[in-house]
């Protein structure tokens, strides 16, 4: 039971708070700073850059928090509530990248879809990891606690505006939230009935160590570096040789594992030209192509890879320099600040980076027997041209939840592998589709999702709509109708 300053406790004939009340609420290891209630449209997020896209926001109740389950802890949550129109259940969202900043976009698209909504920003300022450095518990928080008790926060405030909890709580979200929705099965089974896990980032800090490695492996001469202007010609190769594997040409891949292009086919005959690859740049796209090893040893760092039809986005991780969330966690995590990276050792830094953060980061416990026993469900989805966090990620772990526990997986996670989509969205295939939706159907229904309809969009325009399919079948053209409309593809063995 929880008890609102200068109101009595609340028993069963208790009414809903209204919004600028709950500014009085009591709050497990926090505070509320405020509640107000917004007007539709007229939300102003901090950042006046995107103010834009709120302006078609509904009105909600603003309710902002500030938790600190630590001594060292500063979590700020939001929980956003419906004026009206409440679905009766909790969305709960994720962070990109180091966190630090509120996912406003995330909560704007959760209160659209008639969700209360909370999000927060991790416990620290900023999308960098200069929290880490003396402050042990800021890293806690990161790594897991400030979405758990962000949650519980949530479920209060929730229960007391409505004087019902919600009936159903889903979390969904990408990248560093894929992790986040990992733990959150693995270690707060209870919080969530169906959890979205979006080209998760587990094992995160190999994931840091081996992409450094792999930026300094494709930098260590000039000579080996692949200009930018060759991707698209490299692509195009790849197009050349895989597109129409699924009986269609249309720009995408649908199973980069049948693509069995030979980087070779690019090799200069002579000279460089800008229609082939040197001995040195086809080295480096080899090793773009692999999993990611340490040359000098033949040691693989991390066993994933980067697959047919996401040349144009190598640049993420082979640019110049090293993507910045990876040097941020390897010089702020494992080392110093002014740690130069081209000094990493391999295989012998790789280990110092899984070691250096204590498994806070590391989110890949395939164990989640609690977490399905009680009836949760864990729909998971990847990129297949993600040049960021590779689409292996993903695969290894649903083949490991499925090995660790069992049959009992089997109606209980979901793989959906979305062809021609870069990290978390973006790229020519069909990467905008309604993941909440998915979750909530299938835990309401149990029935496991064998296909979601996706859409592409030009321009604010959805101009090709196709079926994501459960993992590992592929969408397959029926020959007739147009290949722009998922009515004409089938969800079909690969």
């Amino acid at each position: 039971m929880f008890v609102v300053l200068g109101i009595p406790a609340r028993g069963v004939d208790a009414a809903p708070v209204a919004c600028t009340a709950l500014s009085q609420l009591s709050i497990a290891n926090g505070t509320v700073l405020a509640a107000e209630s917004v007007g539709a449209g007229a939300f102003t997020p901090p950042s006046p850059a995107n103010a834009s896209a709120y302006a078609t926001l509904p009105a909600f109740c603003r309710v902002t928090l500030r938790l600190t389950p630590s001594s060292d802890s500063d979590i700020r949550v939001e929980v956003w509530l419906p004026a009206s129109g409440w679905n009766r259940k909790l969305n709960a969202v994720g962070n990109g990248g180091l966190g630090g900043t509120m996912p406003y976009p995330a909560l704007a698209a959760a209160i659209r879809a008639g969700y209360a909504a909370v999000g927060t920003d991790t416990g620290h300022v900023g999308g960098n990891a200069d929290f880490v450095a003396g402050h042990p518990e800021k890293l806690i928080d990161f790594g897991y606690r400030a979405i758990h008790e962000m949650t519980v926060a949530a479920k209060t405030v929730v229960t007391a505006h409505n004087d019902a909890p919600p009936q159903r709580s889903y979390f969904a979200s990408c990248s560093t939230g894929g992790r986040q929705a990992l733990v959150e099965a693995q270690r707060y089974p209870e919080d969530f009935d169906g959890i979205v896990a979006g080209d998760a980032s587990w094992d995160q800090m190999r994931l840091y160590a081996a992409r450094v490695a792999l930026n300094v492996f494709v930098n260590r001469d000039p000579a080996a570096v692949i200009p930018p202007a060759k991707y698209p010609m490299i692509h195009n190769a790849v197009l050349a040789a895989c597109d129409a594997i699924d009986g269609v040409k249309d720009g995408v891949i649908e199973n980069p594992l049948a693509c069995k292009f030979d980087l070779v086919s690019l090799a200069c005959a002579a000279d460089d030209r800008a229609d082939c690859l040197t001995q040195p740049q086809l080295e480096t796209a080899k090793a773009m192509a692999s999993p990611i090893t340490d040359r000098a040893t033949g040691v693989v760092l991390h066993p994933g890879r980067y697959y047919p039809g996401s040349e144009l986005g190598w640049g993420s991780v082979g640019g110049p320099v090293p993507s910045g969330e990876s040097l941020e966690g390897m010089r702020k995590i494992v080392f110093q600040p002014g740690w130069d990276y081209h000094t990493i050792r391999g295989a012998e830094d790789v280990a110092r980076a899984v070691k250096a953060d204590h498994g806070l980061l590391f989110g890949g416990d395939p164990n989640l027997t609690r977490f399905f026993s009680r009836g949760g469900k864990l729909l998971m989805y990847h990129g297949w041209a993600d040049p960021l966090v590779t689409p292996d990620t993903s695969l290894i772990m649903f083949k490991q939840i499925n090995d660790t526990v069992g049959p009992a997986a089997r109606n209980s996670v979901a793989l959906f592998m979305v062809p021609g989509m870069n990290h978390c969205q973006g790229g020519p295939g069909t990467d905008v589709f309604d993941k909440v939706a998915a979750i909530d159907q299938w835990v309401q229904s149990g029935v496991k999702p064998q296909s979601i309809v996706a859409s592409h969009l030009t321009n604010g325009v959805v101009d090709r709509t196709r079926p994501l399919c459960a993992y590992p079948t592929i969408a397959r053209y029926i020959g007739t109708g147009s290949t722009d409309d998922a009515a004409n593809f089938r969800c079909v063995a690969p």
